[in-house]
């Protein structure tokens, strides 16, 4: 479905258009009609189907109306389990919304309070946060979400994963009981689903493509070496030209480094995103992966998860998730 097609304001339309989008994905063909009515909704659906344009532009069409001059009130709350994450979300709220007069702002922790402390003394819409550092500034007397009318839980079961959902409960008592709650997972375990039963009004459901499903288009490799051989056998795929950019996801903080070391060592440029390196470390990494710069990045699921990558060529599976058995021994 075009987005012209969908009943989405004039302003909204014209960004759209000016970052080049014309089609919506099926996730925001189905979940921008059911929000714009003002429903809550439960989404199941993979990174990367377009979840993020699914809540962001009916919140902004929302509050197109409750535009005003003065200081901003938070109307609008979306949690996301990563600073990486928050920020690209608020980067497609003021995209989206660059027509609007809305402001947008994030936290997350890893970084000094300050500027967030003062930027949220000016005000804003729109807030995308972490739990953690959201949970800090309410209990300092720096954020109020008497106000909130949308709420967003992004990737809950990443959450869930990253020991989060307690601190998510703990937000949720702070915001009005009237709003409009929207909430996703890639995955719907029972303390997810338990979760979304209890703080979702009669929803919309909206499933897109089977949970843990691959995309068609991807092709897929596996490699059967034992473990003193992995890096070496890394080297050598990485060697290929083919391999425009390449990902590499390890298990640990401590794996990702080591692996960036001996890469390193070999002639290879590449980089590690990890929960240990500084905000501005994953930064300049992410940014180095995205133009260009590095061709290889090393990272955790937690850090890389919700992460938007254009034109990225392979993905490489340096570990298994802890989750799962070995296919063969020896």
């Amino acid at each position: 479905m075009l987005f012209e097609n969908l009943d989405i304001i004039k302003q909204i339309q014209k960004s759209l258009k000016e970052e080049g989008y014309l089609e919506a994905t099926d996730i925001q063909a189905q979940s921008i009609p059911a929000l714009l009515k003002g429903k809550d909704l439960l989404g199941t659906a993979q990174t990367g189907t377009g979840k993020t344009a699914a809540f962001s532009i009916p919140i902004l069409q929302g509050l197109s109306g409750e535009q005003k001059k003065g200081r901003k009130e938070i109307k609008a709350l979306i949690l996301a389990p990563t600073r990486e994450l928050a920020i690209q979300i608020k980067d497609s709220f003021t995209s989206y919304g660059r027509h609007l007069s809305l402001k947008t702002m994030v936290l997350f922790g890893g970084v000094s309070q300050n500027p967030q402390t003062d930027e949220l003394s000016r005000g804003a819409d729109i807030l995308v946060a972490t739990p953690g550092r959201l949970l800090d500034l309410i209990g300092q007397k720096f954020v109020n979400l008497d106000k909130v009318k949308y709420f967003v839980l992004d990737e809950a079961d990443m959450m869930l994963d990253m020991g989060m959902i307690h601190d998510v409960m703990r937000i949720i008592g702070f915001l009005p009981k009237v709003r409009q709650t929207m909430f996703f997972s890639a995955t719907m375990p029972d303390e997810i689903s338990k979760l979304a039963d209890s703080i979702l009004k009669d929803p919309v459901r909206i499933s897109v493509a089977p949970v843990a499903s691959t995309v068609d288009t991807i092709d897929q490799s596996v490699y059967f070496v034992n473990k003193a051989n992995k890096i070496k056998l890394l080297e050598k795929l990485l060697k290929d030209k083919d391999i425009d950019t390449a990902l590499v996801f390890s298990r640990t903080k401590h794996g990702a480094d080591k692996i960036v070391k001996q890469l390193d060592k070999s002639g290879f440029q590449a980089q590690a995103i990890h929960g240990n390196k500084s905000q501005g470390a994953r930064q300049l990494a992410l940014s180095n992966f995205k133009e260009r710069k590095t061709r290889i990045l090393v990272a955790t699921d937690i850090a890389a998860r919700g992460i938007d990558l254009d034109e990225l060529s392979h993905v490489i599976i340096y570990d298994l998730p802890k989750y799962l058995k070995p296919m063969c021994t020896g």
